[in-house]
């Protein structure tokens, strides 16, 4: 709990005017000061292990339109997607947990590690803006972070109305009328959920590290800035290593 109060107080959530996101590294703002847990995707089932940290390979999820949104889909299932886009396909996603939590998730986009990182923004945040202790990311309410398409938010839409359509009277909440029983088959740490049965689009929905909070989102790319991998930091960890609690800084 502490971890994640001051991990909150020291991750601003930041807005900026500017009408093109442009590359951390190119701006000056040190993305590795955001996160030292990038190693994550190079390391294998067995290293990571040998760390403390344990692997779920979720599955798939299914990209119709490319354009990834990275929210709590409880507390702003409408957020703006990433502006970065990425060819509409299926893409595995994995969860690393250290210390009985969530404590990074990523989308792998591509093989290859990665050459540099850069801060996943929305359209008109620009890192440049930033100072060195602040951060974009979104903010989590609900305890849950996830991955899925911006195509997905009318499914999860069609959803709730069949929802409320059986129960007329009724104050429809999409956690607990939906959700929780996919979750609670996996300890409320995460689920592969799919709005509407038979339609393509899901949403890899899971725990997001000490709860509630403000995370940031990353890019790994390839030397030609390519991307590989996108990877959500928690805060759970430091330097890709689950034997060790971080200390309050």
């Amino acid at each position: 709990m502490r971890n994640r109060i001051m991990r909150a107080a020291r991750l601003l959530l930041c807005a900026a005017a500017a009408h093109a996101p442009v590359s951390a590294s190119a701006a000056g703002w040190d993305v590795g000061k955001a996160s030292s847990n990038f190693e994550l995707v190079a390391l294998d089932d067995a290293e990571l292990s040998s760390r403390s940290i344990d692997v779920v390979h979720m599955g798939d999820v299914e990209l119709t339109s490319g354009r990834i949104v990275a929210a709590d889909p409880l507390a702003q299932p409408d957020r703006p997607a990433l502006a970065r886009t990425v060819a509409p396909g299926d893409y595995p996603v994995t969860l690393y947990r250290a210390f009985g939590r969530i404590a990074a998730a990523s989308m792998r986009l591509a093989e290859g590690k990665p050459d540099h990182w850069e801060l996943a923004v929305l359209p008109g945040q620009d890192p440049a803006t930033l100072k060195d202790d602040e951060i974009f990311g979104y903010p989590v309410d609900a305890g849950v972070g996830c991955y899925m398409d911006a195509d997905t938010l009318a499914l999860i839409d069609e959803r709730q109305a069949q929802v409320q359509a059986q129960k007329p009277d009724a104050d429809i909440n999409y956690y607990d009328d939906v959700l929780a029983s996919e979750l609670d088959a996996n300890k409320n740490h995460y689920a592969l959920h799919r709005p509407i049965a038979g339609k393509k689009g899901n949403v890899a929905v899971f725990w997001s590290g000490w709860g509630d909070g403000v995370y940031p989102v990353f890019w790994g790319l390839d030397k030609d800035g390519r991307p590989l991998v996108l990877l959500t930091d928690f805060g759970v960890i430091e330097k890709a290593d689950g034997r060790r609690e971080p200390k309050v800084q």
